[in-house]
């Protein structure tokens, strides 16, 4: 069996355009299998990732390269050897010799003059600025068009920019393990009391041992807005894997007042193990499909429920890169159903008094204001008592939203 991370990433690419399998399982589903190195593990990661993000600008240069018809395969060889050429930056001998070795012998020629036309016309190649900015920095020409709705052209570039730049590793710092100083860290963003960046390898040991949390600064929004506080009820009603509920425990100083719930069954031994990794003792946890009314024992037993519903994942596409060539327009139309249907069969588990905060790691607004709007002119009881955006082009986040829903005494 080949250990080679650049013959495994066309292996990955190839299951990836035949399915809906998500890239970073293929990822660790190869690495583990090939038992790659940490060093060889890494290339495979970036290589994979790198083409996601840079599809439709590696499928350009390579239709500037080579003109006429290509198999898959050698399609995705010649993604793979650009994407190290022009994207990674790694040297032309290697990104030739190695890319060339993974095409078949009637292909190999072939591939050989394509890489070579690629590092004798780098500077050409990597001159975008003529390019259509869908084209340039890969992403759909409906999302380009919508987002250009939404924002400036600048903004819609600054943020197809910032999705194409691999995210930093953000860590939060459990106050319910034991006591751990926050390390230092020279991130580029400003960061809260208790997070740090990690730079390089994640430390195992203290993962292990539930004294950091990874996440992104931009999930805390909607906790924060939730305002939980010891001695309240709590639902975390979208649960898995459980960052935000960490996050809640921890406002609150324990588990002990806290329900989890998600809607797959299959979610929840992942979301047990995280909370009991990272300290939180004495929640609830159940599966609950909350686009299905609410078992009776819920109704009015709430002070607070956080919804952090399904959505679109358009204010994450840094991390998730199946996302933008995945979506269509009609599924953010479809998922704004299910949301008002969650926010419809949560409501009645509110006390009179209690509050909602309703969440997406959208940037959509029909996803978002919009939506909230809509359900407020029906639900006269109900008050925005104030919302929060995070826009990755400005707040150097992931884009996330949160409304906060006050219901009268």
């Amino acid at each position: 069996m080949s250990k080679s991370p650049r013959r495994a990433a066309v292996s990955i690419l190839r299951a990836w355009e035949k399915g809906h399998v998500y890239a970073d399982g293929l990822i660790e589903r190869h690495a583990s299998r090939n038992e790659l190195s940490s060093s060889d593990r890494g290339l495979l990661n970036a290589i994979v990732l790198g083409v996601l993000r840079h599809r439709r600008l590696l499928d350009h240069w390579i239709g500037k390269l080579r003109k006429g018809k290509l198999d898959h395969e050698t399609r995705d060889i010649l993604r793979v050897g650009l994407c190290q050429l022009l994207i990674l930056n790694l040297p032309d001998h290697a990104a030739v010799f190695e890319t060339v070795e993974l095409g078949k012998s009637r292909s190999r020629g072939l591939i050989n003059a394509v890489m070579r036309r690629a590092a004798g016309s780098r500077e050409k190649l990597l001159d975008i600025s003529e390019l259509p900015p869908a084209v340039a920095f890969s992403h759909p020409d409906w999302l380009y068009n919508r987002w250009k709705k939404a924002f400036s052209k600048e903004a819609v570039i600054d943020l197809m920019a910032f999705n194409n730049a691999p995210a930093p590793t953000i860590a939060r710092v459990n106050p319910l393990a034991e006591h751990l100083e926050v390390p230092s860290s020279d991130s580029e963003i400003e960061l809260p009391p208790g997070y740090f960046e990690i730079d390089g390898k994640i430390p195992a040991d203290l993962l292990a041992k539930g004294q950091i949390y990874i996440t992104d600064l931009a999930t805390r929004h909607c906790v924060e807005l939730l305002d939980p506080k010891p001695g309240e009820q709590i639902l975390d009603a979208c649960a898995a894997p459980g960052g935000k509920a960490f996050l809640i425990a921890a406002a609150q100083g324990s588990g002990r007042d806290l329900t989890c719930t998600d809607s797959n069954e299959k979610r929840l031994p992942r979301l047990e193990q995280n909370l009991e990794r990272l300290r939180i003792t004495g929640r609830a946890i159940e599966v609950h499909d909350w686009t299905h009314p609410a078992p009776s024992k819920w109704h009015g037993a709430f002070d607070g429920i956080l919804l952090d519903v399904p959505c679109s994942n358009t204010g994450v596409f840094r991390r998730r890169v199946d996302v933008r060539w995945r979506l269509q327009p009609e599924d953010i139309t479809r998922l704004t159903k299910t949301q008002t249907s969650i926010l419809e069969n949560a409501l009645p588990c509110l006390k009179p008094g209690g509050r909602i905060v309703y969440s997406t790691c959208s940037i959509e607004a029909e996803e978002n204001d919009a939506l909230i709007a809509s359900f407020l002119a029906v639900h006269p009881d109900l008050r925005l008592e104030k919302q929060h955006h995070a826009l990755p082009q400005t707040d150097g986040t992931d884009g996330a939203y949160a409304a906060l829903l006050v219901r009268s005494a």
